[in-house]
């Protein structure tokens, strides 16, 4: 009988507590959890191990949590990152989902529902090690645009586009359903994994900065289009503008 490894989760948390009750519950989750109650402690784990996820606190002694993103954002292999954070200001979201994090968790949250992300987060993870690529991995998007998916790269003009694994994700799942409108809610489920209530800006913030990289004018995009009360659907340009 092969036994499947257990999952090894860092928390990089610098408040005792809440530290103790992430790790507690992840633990009886069947999880391998290790802690850092400072950013040096958290990144000096990270450069010198390899986890499958990690819970990073924003505000943290010493190196600060978006810092610690950048840095692992830089390191060659792909490690998913929640953030939790008691600064819950849409803008420092998108400054946490900007550095590469995969998801953003506002202080006071429910363990339950950090670990119903974490769940997601690795079962999308898995989806994508397992997934059949396509019988050439290459996808024209558009005039301009070129998708790997075999590499997971993306090219604008032959240029690389530096997208994290959600954008990336959300990019794919949108060419492979061209013109179909999507809901933010079903944006979610399909692509996060899970479907909550409130969460819809995380869509908005990613599709944002997606445009951002890949529009040739953001602030009027060709690619993915806002159908204004429906959703967002994702349009294939076979032609330059005029």
């Amino acid at each position: 009988m092969i036994l499947t490894p257990k999952r090894s989760i860092l928390v990089i948390e610098d408040d005792p507590d809440i530290s103790a009750l992430v790790a507690a519950n992840l633990r009886d989750e069947g999880y391998t959890v290790e802690t850092a109650a400072d950013g040096a402690a958290g990144l000096a784990k990270l450069t010198t191990a390899a986890y499958d996820a990690v819970i990073l606190d924003l505000v943290l002694p010493g190196i600060d949590g978006l810092e610690i993103c950048r840095r692992v954002r830089a390191l060659p292999h792909y490690t998913p990152i929640i953030i939790i954070s008691s600064k819950s200001a849409e803008a420092q979201r998108i400054v946490g989902l900007e550095m590469g994090a995969d998801d953003y968790l506002c202080k006071p949250f429910s363990v339950l529902e950090l670990i119903a992300r974490v769940r997601a987060l690795l079962r999308r993870v898995d989806a994508l090690k397992h997934k059949v690529p396509d019988d050439t991995g290459a996808l024209l998007i558009g005039t301009h645009l070129r998708m790997d998916t075999q590499t997971r790269s993306v090219y604008l003009d032959e240029r690389p586009v530096s997208l994290t694994m959600r954008e990336f994700e959300l990019l794919h799942f949108f060419v492979r359903h061209p013109n179909r409108i999507f809901t933010r809610m079903e944006l979610l489920d399909q692509v996060w994994g899970y479907a909550h209530d409130g969460y819809e800006h995380t869509v908005n913030s990613h599709i944002n900065r997606l445009r951002a990289k890949i529009e040739s004018d953001p602030a009027n995009p060709q690619l993915i289009l806002t159908v204004w009360g429906m959703g967002y659907k994702f349009s294939p340009i076979t032609s330059p503008p005029a």
